[in-house]
């Protein structure tokens, strides 16, 4: 599992490389405005709520830290990748089913559920991919080119080839 997900956010670090601050922090592109870095700072965001809920096993993904200069700046956007998986080359296969509570805000008000560790990262997994493809989007938008073909496709879903 954590290889995965490592495999994962180092397309983040390979993106963040190959493009320019300007390009990170773009918010042009519609229907949302958002940026390449906003995208980003919010995966490793909830990744960050669980490495802090880990101690008390209460992981609270609405205290976000929503750090600027990680969505600003490719560099900050690069160390807070590298942070993060310094931070899953950490956790001990043994801890994957440990329960953990975890506290969100689902649109209709705060709710707590248990969870196992494993759970919540496959969580926050998935919801990297799901951002990637957004970001997907923009960089298209914008003409940037792909870091590899997986980035933001989870790897059940079907692809359709274009054929010349």
């Amino acid at each position: 599992m954590i290889e995965a997900i490592e495999e994962n956010l180092n397309r983040g670090i390979q993106l963040l490389i190959n493009i320019s601050d300007e390009e990170y922090g773009n918010a042009t592109i519609a229907p949302y405005y958002s940026s390449i870095g906003g995208h980003m700072r919010h995966i490793l965001d909830v990744f960050d709520c669980v490495f802090e809920g880990l101690p008390t096993k209460e992981i609270n993904l609405i205290n976000r830290k929503r750090n600027l200069l990680s969505e600003t700046y490719t560099k900050n956007g690069i160390e807070y990748f590298k942070k993060t998986l310094g931070n899953l080359r950490k956790l001990e296969a043994e801890d994957f089913n440990k329960i953990v509570k975890v506290t969100d805000d689902l649109g209709l008000g705060v709710i707590t559920a248990n969870y196992t560790l494993a759970a919540i990262l496959v969580q926050a997994h998935s919801h990297a991919i799901h951002h990637f493809a957004s970001v997907g989007y923009i960089i298209s938008q914008l003409g940037i080119h792909l870091p590899d073909d997986d980035f933001g496709f989870n790897p059940t879903t079907p692809r359709n080839k274009i054929v010349n």
